[in-house]
């Protein structure tokens, strides 16, 4: 199972990205997927996740700003990032959620 996760990358503070996450090796459709991210120094933080159904669930910090979504046909997570804040700044991974599948991590820099 691979992860391949991409999209990160320098904003400005309201600005937007879109972090992508390719799955491989697995049968994506039926698991729950999730955005997790880590700043050093700090704990590692559940951002979103997404079940086979498509409910998502977000942390309070990213609520009303980010979108979590999946395409099952292209087997690919995503998350929508807007009005990004310099506390959005993190190395960015996904994750098959109940499993020890992690993505390599993307980076999202955010300047005020």
């Amino acid at each position: 199972v691979q992860l391949q996760a991409s999209g990160g990358g320098f904003a400005q503070a309201g600005g937007s990205l879109r972090l992508s996450c390719k799955v491989t090796g697995s049968i994506f459709r039926t698991n729950t997927m999730g955005w997790y991210r880590h700043t050093p120094g700090k704990e590692r933080e559940l951002v979103a996740y997404i079940t086979s159904n498509h409910t998502s669930t977000y942390a309070d910090s990213v609520k009303g700003r980010f979108t979590i979504y999946r395409d099952n046909v292209r087997r690919t997570l995503y998350l929508q990032a807007n009005s990004l804040r310099p506390e959005d700044t993190a190395l960015y991974y996904c994750k098959q959620m109940g499993t020890r599948f992690w993505g390599q991590g993307t980076l999202v820099t955010v300047s005020s």
